[in-house]
């Protein structure tokens, strides 16, 4: 079963994001109110997949990729970043394998998602 770690500040978006990807057979784990070294947690947790917000309140998505592509045995992780406004270059720059452009619709995610399990390197 393909881990994934969701990191959104909206509550209502990591709620459903947890219902559709469950549904979907996928074991889905948090970084919502997460405090400490998050570095640390995803070591811990080690998920195949990190969807992250461009967007998370007090934290910076584009920050939290950076850093986790510093990270040595964390570079193989796959990113997908999302936003409501098209930040695809920045995104991509930063480290992230693919970007989604808010609001989209649940099979867009998935098919990002099987891409990212099944590309060239996974």
């Amino acid at each position: 079963m393909p881990k994934v770690l969701l990191a959104d500040d909206d509550f209502t978006m990591v709620s459903l994001l947890k219902t559709l990807l469950g549904m979907e057979g996928y074991q889905v784990e948090t970084l919502l109110d997460k405090t400490g070294d998050l570095m640390e947690y995803i070591r811990a947790l080690k998920p195949d997949i990190f969807l992250v917000d461009f967007f998370l309140g007090d934290r910076n998505g584009l920050d939290l990729v950076r850093e986790l592509r510093r990270q040595p045995d964390l570079k193989s992780i796959k990113v997908v970043m999302a936003s409501g406004i098209d930040k695809s270059d920045e995104c991509l720059a930063a480290g992230a394998n693919a970007f989604l452009l808010k609001p989209y619709m649940p099979d867009d995610l998935f098919k990002i998602l099987r891409a990212q399990r099944t590309g060239p390197n996974a």
